[in-house]
């Protein structure tokens, strides 16, 4: 009884972690070392790469892109239309994902006989496979940073995370998500 109870509790955790892994955006950066951040203090948008644009709707990508600006503006640096030190491109992803969990609960036959007497009981077991299938959709946003004079790439974050349906929920996880990417920006917030 008390293996069956640690796989139950090790199952449920197990899919917990699943669960809550999906929920959170998962953020990568990379930059060159050689590079003195602290030079650039305007930058400008560069458009957005292969047209993936085309995937968001008007209002989402105001909100990367407020949400964007926003994030360079706690580092001291200010979007401006032309001339600026740095340029910012966009590119994303959106693939339709699947997630697949089964879990099994298995009884067998054997315990205690009752309540008149005393030995063990035989029967058969039971089995039991219950198995859930969760259609979503997964984002992956990729922010290049080019030095504009030299025309080189010098920074590169990206996240990835499930793209909510309702729009309210993508008012309120864009700005949290990119705040979670810039985190990772070798500029500190002033």
């Amino acid at each position: 009884m008390y293996i069956k109870n640690l796989l139950n509790k090790t199952y449920l955790l197990f899919f917990t972690l699943i669960i809550t892994s999906i929920n959170y955006a998962q953020v990568n950066s990379d930059f060159d070392k050689s590079t003195d951040f602290s030079k650039y203090k305007t930058v400008s948008f560069g458009g957005w790469e292969k047209e993936s644009d085309k995937l968001l709707s008007d209002f989402d990508k105001k909100r990367i892109s407020d949400a964007l600006t926003n994030e360079f503006n706690l580092r001291g640096i200010q979007f401006v239309d032309s001339d600026a030190d740095a340029t910012i491109t966009l590119f994303i992803v959106i693939k339709e994902k699947s997630n697949i969990t089964a879990y099994t609960n298995f009884n067998s036959g054997m315990g205690y006989r009752g309540r008149w007497g005393y030995g063990r009981g035989y029967g058969m077991g039971t089995a039991s496979t219950s198995v859930d299938k969760n259609d979503y959709r997964e984002g992956t946003l990729v922010i290049d940073m080019y030095d504009t004079k030299e025309k080189t790439l010098i920074w590169q974050g990206d996240m990835t995370t499930e793209v909510k349906e309702q729009a309210k929920k993508r008012e309120k996880s864009i700005p949290k998500n990119m705040r979670k990417l810039m985190k990772k920006f070798p500029v500190s917030k002033i």
